[in-house]
């Protein structure tokens, strides 16, 4: 079978291209795949050649959110067999250093990250992978989903690293796809009240038809204002505040209405030359943590 990937050269030039079949090791697998999903980071690259801290050094083959058909077994994986499904973890720690040891495996310094520059991504027809960092999918579940599940992770670490559960006030920034996935995960581990914020009337529809409890569509408030609407349809200052945005003005309203004492999780990523209000953050001692991909 012919192998083909979609390639980005730089910005705004992406191109489809033949590539060669990967050859396997004995402790990977080769995937037909199946579905990939598109990131926002994905559509960073192809806009700007950079994402974060991360620039396009060389051609790069794009898609990290995939999942797959095993069609060929190294010789030392033992829980895959051909015709198995399967999700990717696109992730590839080395699984020895300190980071890895201590299960801080996302941190580690010579992690393999689909799509992430150098590496290349799976948005191909065949890619190999670590076996150890492919799950097998149940009949129920179809590839859509299967891929699906990585940025279902993402939503995951972010509730767990902002300790959400029963009885947990939550304000959610952003009502893009991580966004929401994080109002899914945070009802289903026992969040009492969601409030959720966009620009976007028609992404708000949708956190409320999955059971955002409150919607603000954001216009031209200041951060303090819109803080200070949050705390009167909430009765309360939220607990928690999960970034999802990737916008400065995002992490200024966490700042202003979480509560003293509070956690705010920044998932987004913000310019690095803006201005917070950070010692308000210091003076009412809330917890500011940040999220890199995930975890366990």
């Amino acid at each position: 079978m012919a192998n083909i990937a979609v390639v980005l050269h730089g910005p705004n030039d992406l191109r489809v291209e033949s590539i060669p079949v990967p050859e396997i090791k004995d402790n990977e697998v080769l995937l037909a795949m199946c579905s990939v999903g598109i990131c926002g980071s994905d559509l960073k690259y192809w806009k700007y050649g950079k994402c974060g801290k991360f620039s396009l050094e060389k051609p790069m083959i794009m898609g990290h959110e995939g999942s797959g058909k095993v069609v060929k077994v190294g010789s030392g994986v033992k829980h895959l067999k051909i015709g198995d499904r399967v999700a990717i973890e696109p992730g590839v720690s080395c699984g020895v250093c300190r980071l890895c040891k201590t299960g801080r495996y996302n941190l580690c310094p010579r992690i393999f990250f689909c799509a992430t520059p150098p590496d290349d991504g799976n948005l191909c027809r065949l890619y190999k992978h670590s076996a150890q960092f492919c799950f097998r999918l149940p009949d129920h579940v179809t590839d859509d989903e299967g891929a699906m599940l990585e940025p279902l992770a993402v939503a995951v670490y972010s509730c767990r690293k902002g300790k959400v559960g029963l009885g947990t006030k939550l304000l959610i920034c952003g009502a893009g796809p991580v966004g929401i996935l994080t109002l899914m995960v945070a009802k289903q581990n026992g969040a009492t009240t969601v409030v959720i914020t966009d620009i976007d009337e028609t992404r708000l529809a949708l956190a409320k038809s999955l059971g955002a409890d409150f919607t603000i569509r954001v216009s031209s408030e200041k951060p303090e204002q819109l803080a200070t609407n949050i705390s009167e349809i909430l009765g309360d200052h939220p607990d928690v505040t999960i970034e999802c945005s990737g916008t400065n003005f995002g992490f200024s309203t966490g700042i202003y209405a979480t509560l003293p004492g509070g956690c705010l999780v920044m998932v987004g990523r913000v310019p690095g030359d803006a201005e917070f209000p950070l010692n308000l953050a210091f003076t009412k001692e809330i917890d500011i943590t940040g999220v890199f991909r995930y975890a366990n």
